[in-house]
């Protein structure tokens, strides 16, 4: 069981890499998201092929996110029709905390969006300052879970003041 703090850089190391290893599900929570861009297999490549890749052996993803991406995230998301068909998708305009969830064994939680500034490989002297956890304590990471999927079911849809801003309700 740990508990690990970490900024900047680190987070696409220890909390991007670890998401192609997921064997049954990844969730993730953000506010923004943008085309981020991975190394695998010596190339550069979107991070939607790594979704795309899971989704492929069946690994359940969830994404939950504050609004509707950019165009080029757009461009890149339809080159993928298994994200449309298999992954799951809700906004909620609230949405503003950033988690990810794997296989409901390894959590990260913090201040970083999925976009390449945040969470990505840009560089050192151009990404965001990020911080942020990752543990695999049972108890943080059902807490975690716990605020995920209150927002997913649409616990606070019926008595939410934000309604005007939600594109696509939830409930």
């Amino acid at each position: 069981m740990t508990v690990k703090f970490i900024t900047n850089e680190g987070l696409y190391k220890e909390v991007i890499e670890p998401i192609s290893g997921a064997k049954s599900f990844v969730w993730i929570g953000t506010a923004d998201i943008k085309d981020l861009h991975i190394r695998k297999s010596g190339s550069i490549q979107s991070f939607l092929s790594i979704l795309n890749s899971l989704l492929k052996k069946k690994v359940a993803i969830r994404l939950l996110h504050a609004k509707e991406p950019g165009p080029n995230f757009r461009k890149s998301f339809d080159r993928y029709p298994m994200l449309w068909d298999s992954m799951e998708r809700q906004l909620c305009p609230r949405v503003h905390f950033k988690h990810i969830v794997i296989d409901g064994k390894f959590a990260y939680t913090g201040s970083a969006n999925l976009t390449g500034a945040g969470l990505g490989i840009k560089s050192p002297e151009t990404r965001n300052f990020e911080s942020g956890i990752i543990t695999t304590d049972p108890d943080i990471i059902s807490s975690i879970m716990s605020q995920f999927d209150d927002v997913w079911i649409g616990k606070y849809c019926k008595t939410c003041k934000r309604k005007d801003y939600c594109g696509d309700p939830i409930i």
